[in-house]
């Protein structure tokens, strides 16, 4: 690929996670300090919300952004806390194949009734999860 030939690109966030030791006082914070109102799904053991900027009935045409904190399944350090950006993409096939042709690791894909999904890390280690609504 050359670098005159158009790229596919990030078009947005699917959603933040951040992972906690104690995701219910977390989550109650967040409601508290910053008036949001989450849900707890425990089967996850997580607190979820979603910022919706269009609704639709048809699930590609739908424009949301979810926030949650999910418990840690291990003691997170004090000086060190793990979080995993979800973006949004159009092309997920595409835009894995430019990764790959930068040398970049795809750690895992899966595919969902709902969706595509592949895992990649950044340079400093921190995960990010790729997204192609379906």
């Amino acid at each position: 690929m050359s670098d005159e030939e158009p790229r596919i690109g990030v078009n947005g966030i699917g959603g933040v996670f951040i992972y906690a030791n104690d995701a219910k006082s977390l989550s109650e914070w967040y409601a508290k300090h910053f008036g949001l109102s989450f849900t707890h799904y425990p089967e996850y053991r997580t607190y979820g919300m979603e910022f919706v900027q269009r609704d639709d009935p048809d699930r590609t045409k739908r424009e949301t952004t979810v926030f949650a904190v999910h418990e840690s399944e291990k003691k997170l350090p004090d000086d060190r806390f793990e979080f995993m950006i979800n973006f949004r993409v159009s092309d997920l096939g595409e835009f894995l194949d430019q990764l790959r042709e930068s040398r970049i690791s795809i750690e895992k894909t899966q595919d969902y009734d709902y969706g595509l999904f592949a895992w990649i890390r950044d340079p400093e280690g921190n995960r990010i999860e790729l997204y192609q609504p379906l």
